[in-house]
């Protein structure tokens, strides 16, 4: 294939790709579109699907659907299952009323603390222990702010402390559960190097040594940004709006106990499991097992509570529906890999890779890593997510950094880190206007309020990243 078609072919795909992006329209569909497109190139100038084991249908019109029809296969067999269940899960704690009561229970000490600017440190870091029971930043938000943000709020806070620190909760902390960690974990356990890795391993082995000390860096920066710009808006009259207190989930003691811990089981569960093999006892989990233990656990509970069968096994039906509600996010990691796949077939990925290939051994190997986490950093705050670019890219982070010699953990780490820090930057991201419009401020003023600390957070972790991985 000519070099000018071959760029000018990519060029057009990511450039419709980006502005897809920016205008927050579905990005499914169109990687789904764009690759099958690049694959239909390919074929046209005698290049073939350049899909590893590909066989053909020998029909080669149908040849690129196909390719997804394997992709779709191969995805929910791997990662696509762990991300449906985790779904499940996560819908049937919210059924059941678990997540509230965890909520409600690791929000009730705030209240006794009345030092305004110590909060916001403890209020950052419990807000982003609370993403692990809730992984949405936008739900998370949403239940911050009926419970966290009055007691705040009374507390003697500004409204605009209080919103920046709710709407920067959930960012990067360290769990096997998050979709992206699953799916990275599964595309390097196809390695060589990194052969059997589980999404507990690289979260707990190399996610956790970057993402917890960044954690605490932006909880120190929150602290004395939020008290600046507080010092600096005293002259102007701000006028705080107030929340009325969340209802209070009806129970005993034994009961908010049990059920605070059931939305935290699946990772108590890793974590433990992780701890016993660091001492070396041979045991396995897999979040799948992991997750499915906790959910028999929690229906028992459930039974126990109700003394109701017929209520407990219909509550179930939510499991079951939150797996579907999970769909949407397989397709996506299936539709970047076919995005992906067209740009492998017109050649480009090996074009990059031999470009790549020259700056490695010239001390240069922290250029693509750069180069990747600015593109996010771009992506999202423009478009408010950085999910889809993730996702898109997780296929070719192995081989670009092999290209560039260096470590696929000085890309995969940081790049995933950056999108989830930088979401709340962004106008224009769910968690911001959610934020914005319940505090009756503009999403800019937020933004003011939480880019000092996340801008801070992305360059600790990326130099972090490379000095760890690089």
């Amino acid at each position: 294939m000519s070099p000018i078609i071959m760029y000018g072919a990519a060029i057009l795909a990511v450039c419709v790709v980006v502005f897809m992006l920016i205008k927050k329209m579905d990005i499914k569909m169109t990687l789904f579109l764009i690759g099958i497109v690049l694959m239909y190139i390919a074929m046209a100038f005698g290049d073939g699907i350049a899909i590893k084991d590909f066989e053909s249908s020998g029909i080669a019109l149908l040849d690129p659907l196909k390719a997804i029809v394997d992709q779709f296969k191969s995805t929910i067999t791997s990662a696509g299952f762990i991300i449906l269940i985790l779904g499940g899960y996560s819908s049937y704690m919210s059924q059941i009323k678990a997540n509230n009561v965890t909520v409600s229970v690791l929000t009730r000490p705030i209240a006794k603390i009345k030092s305004v600017y110590i909060l916001v440190p403890l209020v950052f870091l419990l807000g982003n222990v609370l993403s692990l029971v809730i992984p949405s930043a936008s739900n998370l938000a949403v239940i911050l702010l009926a419970t966290l943000y009055p007691i705040m709020v009374r507390s003697g806070m500004s409204s605009l402390t209080a919103g920046a620190i709710i709407a920067t909760t959930a960012t990067v902390m360290p769990t096997p559960l998050g979709s992206d960690n699953v799916a990275i974990a599964a595309e390097l356990a196809n390695t060589t190097q990194f052969a059997g890795l589980t999404a507990s391993d690289y979260v707990f082995k190399y996610h956790a040594i970057v993402s917890i000390p960044t954690l605490l860096i932006m909880a120190v920066v929150h602290y004395f940004w939020q008290r600046f710009q507080d010092k600096r808006a005293v002259s102007k009259g701000v006028v705080d709006a107030k929340l009325p207190d969340v209802e209070e989930v009806p129970g005993g003691k034994l009961f908010r106990t049990v059920y605070a811990i059931l939305p935290l089981l699946p990772i108590i569960l890793l974590i433990a499991v992780f701890a016993l093999q660091s001492f070396g006892m041979e045991i396995e989990l897999s979040v799948e097992v992991a997750i499915l233990f906790s959910l028999v656990i929690a229906i028992v509970c459930e039974l126990i509570r109700t003394r109701n069968g017929r209520e407990t096994l219909k509550s179930t039906e939510a499991f079951f529906k939150g797996m579907g509600g999970a769909v949407p996010i397989v397709a996506l990691l299936v539709a970047g890999t076919t995005f992906v796949n067209g740009l492998k077939s017109i050649g480009l990925i090996d074009a990059l890779q031999n470009a790549m290939t020259g700056v490695q051994g010239d001390g240069m190997g922290f250029v693509l890593p750069l180069i990747l986490v600015a593109l996010t950093a771009l992506i999202v705050i423009l478009s408010g997510s950085g999910t889809a670019l993730f996702f898109a890219m997780v296929p070719l982070m192995v081989p670009l950094a092999a290209a560039a010699g260096i470590s696929v953990l000085a890309i995969s780490v940081p790049m995933g880190l950056a999108g989830n820090l930088l979401r709340a930057v962004s106008p224009v991201s769910a968690v911001i206007m959610i934020v914005a419009g319940t505090i009756k401020k503009e999403p800019l003023e937020i933004v003011k309020r939480t880019s000092v600390p996340m801008v801070a957070g992305t360059i600790f972790m990326f130099v972090l990243s490379m000095i760890m991985f690089l």
